[in-house]
């Protein structure tokens, strides 16, 4: 598209893919360059912000509090430099055009792009969603004004995230751990997945039996001959299913009138059904028809992406991402389910081409959306252009990841535009009387598919991996009423109810939207924060809550309820929607919140209990850190309250008599009893420490074990388990367990071995003793100041002491490994144009330009990453800077040698005294540590 002649504009997008792709469609008077996302933000701590307001007393907010919440931002430190090129590009230029995305994250960028760059030339706001020649051609001939509205929704939001933030975060700080962090939509996200594990702990299994029949007809026709049905009711009451037992108790349902059978029950009873006659005695037959799913948006790509291709969130937005910048689909964060009409024209020209005129309905669907505030106006995730690519003509231009999730997005925008999926649904009573005079009645259900309709191109999956797909068919007999069968084979089958299933990202994420929290935009974010902050782990797909977010989402509702409250969280998202449609005012929603202003707008139970500031600090003093860090579980059969202590090594067991007095906690322990505990292991859900398990960490791997008493010494020898494993002690002595050995197989002959350890093999021709032990990098041999490998961890016992001085007088020999190759090579820096690799590293992958190193963050994966989000990771490193450097520790005086031999039957209980004596020296001449300097506020936004 040309220029007016002599006229040079610049367009400012957010990314360089973007800008890459926009610029081919542009005409040579045009300047694309991309921001590389937001330019400014509140300061992240005290160093960010600038000299002149260090003295005032809002600077650790970032946000004046008393004047109309004004907020303080600074260009980020990895943006200085893109940004002092684009003040020199916004000087040659005539005229200036914003293309940041369109939504009130774009729209905010842009307008901190005009505050920040403060350009003499008209500005104006370009806008699409999707890029495409005649999209941007269009955008380009209608462009707008920043829309004000929008952008004042977006700071609001922001501005309530950091007060939420950094008041909330630092209760945390003080009465559960430091580094926490709190946020208005991450605390109610955690608090569901808490919500579902605390069913799951509560839960109680029930087992509930039936009886399968394979049923059998003599002239079956066209159809099936045998057919299965399953034992419904029993002298005209309902057999008992999962759904009719109490999940806390495994108990039937008061008032639910079923026969609860088990497992002698239906044996029995199938036993008084063989060789008896069943008959059909009702045969009901319905239309069965299935419309298509609307097209996707943000929430149900995501799901689906996660139920169908196993991604992630994050990996599916990234990807998406990476499909919109590139012209291939639509903008990806919508909550729309609107199809424009180029968009629906296409779709059917389409189906016509590959499915027949047949799957084509007489008119164009139209879907409307059930997600609260959609933006309407906006579209559904759907392929760009005004006509769609097929996966085939796109399959050797994209990754396999990007292949597969533009494929989910154009078969699902199809679907929605073809006929319904349509049949018929059967479903059939049978009877048979027992030979005890029993009314057995069975049941079984058919589905048929005569035209598949959308089913063709796209079936839905479920979140429920058992459930039965949508276009699978089961087939009957032809079956009349009256007519005979006979029973092949009847067998009878037990069920337990099952827990509810925990949540998946999908999952989550559907529950969010259901309840009005979070926007499109968030969703990805969300999933990501709240297992950055140690609030949630995944095993598979599933979810599960760390001990941590108990402790966490218990202190928030027994103190700040209404913070987390699902109801209070959506209508903060309706208000900051009314302020983007010019309904409120940001200032009035803001004042209410902080300050409890029932004048303004805002929650009227936080503006009744003062505010967020009030509510916050003024029964800080009443919140109790043990209460809060201890999740109870049971009581044992000794009467013991069993409980989850968090602490600052993790989470632990507890159990003691109430009321029992506890011992003061001795230096560098948690408070409380020094007695029974047991750590809890890394990966255990909370739904898992059931009781058995708990008395299997207190007696059998993790707790404390008395194996026998030593025959030299006569103290008990203990199996015990600390911080760094499990281990062995007698007295002042300890040993850990070799790589070899299980604390629930060890036997006492193995402990004292390992109490025998260091072992003294020898005294060297120069008066030095030999050692064996076994250390950090496994066991060895010592003389003086010389270490030497042992091959094996049985040598530490064996080895003599002329194969120990061989190993000592040979030279060190150092093998180095060849440098791994990199586990993906990524091209070149946007920003410093420096090659990037990504490198497997000692705690895991990293991305480096050979100067600095980024590790990836947790739930990035090296072959997701992109060019982008690895250019942002080192530039936020480098904008750190170095890491400070530790002070080197003093070096200890060397011990003197012995100057004779010991007695080998000696040297144990000699070595290990000595050991003691010298480690309680060392600890008396250190000094009293200094106290730790304060912790500095971090902005936690959703």
């Amino acid at each position: 598209m040309p220029s007016n002649a002599g006229t040079t504009r610049l367009v400012i997008v957010e990314s360089p893919a973007k800008a890459k792709t926009i610029s081919g469609y542009l005409g040579p008077g045009y300047v694309v360059e991309a921001s590389f996302g937001h330019v400014r933000d509140l300061p992240r701590n005290a160093a960010d912000v600038p000299a002149k307001y260090k003295g005032e007393s809002w600077a650790r907010l970032g946000v004046d509090v008393d004047n109309g919440f004004h907020a303080l931002y600074v260009v980020s430190a990895d943006r200085r430099q893109q940004i002092s090129k684009l003040v020199k590009l916004a000087k040659e230029v005539d005229e200036i055009f914003l293309a940041t995305d369109e939504d009130r994250e774009g729209e905010a960028i842009a307008w901190h792009l005009v505050e920040t760059l403060k350009p003499k030339v008209p500005v104006k706001r370009m806008v699409f969603h999707e890029i495409t020649k005649p999209a941007i051609q269009a955008a380009v001939a209608n462009p707008r004004e920043i829309d004000r509205d929008l952008v004042d929704a977006q700071e609001a939001r922001r501005i309530l995230d950091r007060l939420y933030g950094y008041e909330v975060s630092p209760v945390l700080w003080k009465k559960v751990m430091p580094k926490l962090s709190a946020g208005r939509v991450q605390s109610v996200a955690t608090r569901i997945v808490v919500e579902r594990e605390r069913q799951r702990m509560a839960f109680r299994t029930a087992e509930y039996w039936d009886i399968l029949a394979t049923l059998a007809v003599t002239d079956a026709g066209e159809g099936p001959r045998n057919f299965n049905a399953t034992l419904v009711a029993l002298n005209g009451d309902r057999i008992a299913t999962g759904k009719d037992f109490e999940p806390t108790t495994g108990r039937v349902k008061a008032g639910a009138g079923v026969v609860h059978l088990d497992s002698g029950g239906a044996r029995g009873l199938a036993a008084r059904l063989e060789g008896r006659p069943f008959t059909v005695t009702r045969v009901e037959e319905k239309p069965y028809r299935r419309r298509p799913y609307a097209p996707f948006i943000t929430s149900t790509l995501q799901q689906e992406a996660a139920r169908k291709l196993r991604f992630s969130s994050q990996q599916t937005m990234r990807t998406a991402q990476r499909l919109y910048e590139n012209g291939y689909i639509t903008y990806m964060r919508t909550d729309s389910v609107n199809l424009s009409e180029t968009a629906i024209a296409a779709a059917r020209r389409q189906i016509v081409e590959l499915y027949g005129e047949r799957s084509v309905p007489p008119e164009p669907r139209r879907y409307t959306g059930k997600v609260k505030n959609a933006q309407e106006a906006h579209e559904a995730i759907r392929p760009a252009g005004d006509n769609f690519r097929t996966p085939g003509d796109v399959a050797k231009e994209l990754s396999a990841e990007e292949f597969k999730l533009y494929e989910l997005i154009w078969r699902r925008t199809i679907a929605s535009q073809m006929t319904d999926a349509v049949g018929s649904s059967v479903s059939v009573r049978i009877r048979a009387v027992s030979s005890a005079q029993e009314e057995a009645d069975f049941g079984a259900t058919g589905k048929t598919i005569t035209d598949p309709g959308f089913l063709r191109a796209y079936v839905e999956s479920s979140d429920d991996e058992n459930a039965e797909a949508e276009d699978a068919e089961r087939r009957l007999p032809n079956l009349v009423k009256d007519q005979p069968l006979t029973a092949d084979e009847l067998a009878a089958q037990g069920h337990h109810t099952q827990p509810p299933s925990r949540y998946t990202e999908a999952s989550l994420v559907k529950a969010l939207e259901e309840l009005g929290i979070g926007r499109p935009s968030t969703y990805a974010s969300i999933m990501q924060t709240i297992q950055d902050r140690g609030y949630v782990t995944k095993r598979g797909q599933a979810m599960i809550p760390t001990f941590l977010a108990f402790a966490v989402i218990g202190l928030l509702e027994r103190h700040y309820p209404r913070l987390i409250d699902y109801d209070f969280t959506a209508s903060m998202e309706n208000e900051l929607d009314e302020i983007a449609g010019g309904d409120h005012a940001a200032v009035d929603f803001l004042t209410a919140f902080y300050f409890g202003s029932a004048n303004g707008a805002g929650d009227r139970d936080i503006a009744r209990s003062g505010g967020l500031k009030k509510l916050v600090t003024e029964n800080l003093n009443e919140i109790d850190a043990r209460s809060v860090n201890s999740i109870p579980l049971f009581t044992d059969d000794e009467g013991r309250e069993v409980v989850v202590r968090v602490g600052r090594y993790g989470p632990y067991l507890q159990r003691a008599v109430p009321g029992e007095q506890q011992a003061p906690a001795a230096e560098g322990e948690e408070g409380g009893a020094q007695g029974d505990r047991a750590p809890i292991p890394e990966g255990l859900a909370p739904d898992e420490l059931t009781p058995e398990k708990v008395h299997e960490l207190f007696l059998g791997g993790g707790g404390e074990r008395k194996l026998g008493d030593d025959p030299a010494t006569g103290e008990p020898i203990l199996l015990k388990s600390g911080r760094f494993g499990p281990y062995v002690s007698s007295g002042e002595r300890k040993s850990s367990l070799l790589r070899s050995q299980s604390p629930d197989s060890l036997t006492f002959d193995e402990a004292l071995k390992l109490l025998s350890l260091p072992r003294l093999v020898g005294v060297a021709p120069d008066g030095a003793e030999v050692l064996a032990n076994n250390g950090r990098y496994g066991p060895y041999v010592k003389q003086g100041d010389e270490f030497r490998s042992l091959d094996s961890e049985e040598k530490m016992f064996t080895v003599t002491l002329d194969e120990a001085l061989a190993l000592l007088a040979a030279p060190k020999t150092r093998q180095r490994r060849a440098a791994a190759p990199p586990l993906r090579e990524m091209g070149v820096d946007p920003l410093t144009e420096k090659p990037l690799v990504i490198k497997d590293g000692r705690f895991g992958p990293y991305v480096t330009d050979g100067e600095t190193n980024a590790s990836l963050r947790r739930g990035q994966t090296p072959e997701a990453l992109s060019i982008e989000e690895a250019s942002e990771m080192l530039a936020e490193k480098r904008a750190k800077g170095p890491a400070p450097k530790k002070k080197a520790a003093a070096k200890k005086a060397p011990a003197k040698k012995a100057t004779a031999a010991k007695k080998t039957a000696a040297a144990t209980k000699s070595t290990a005294a000595k050991k003691s004596t010298t480690a309680k020296a060392t600890t008396a001449k250190k000094a009293p540590a200094k106290k730790a300097a304060p912790r500095k506020a971090t902005t936690t936004a959703d």
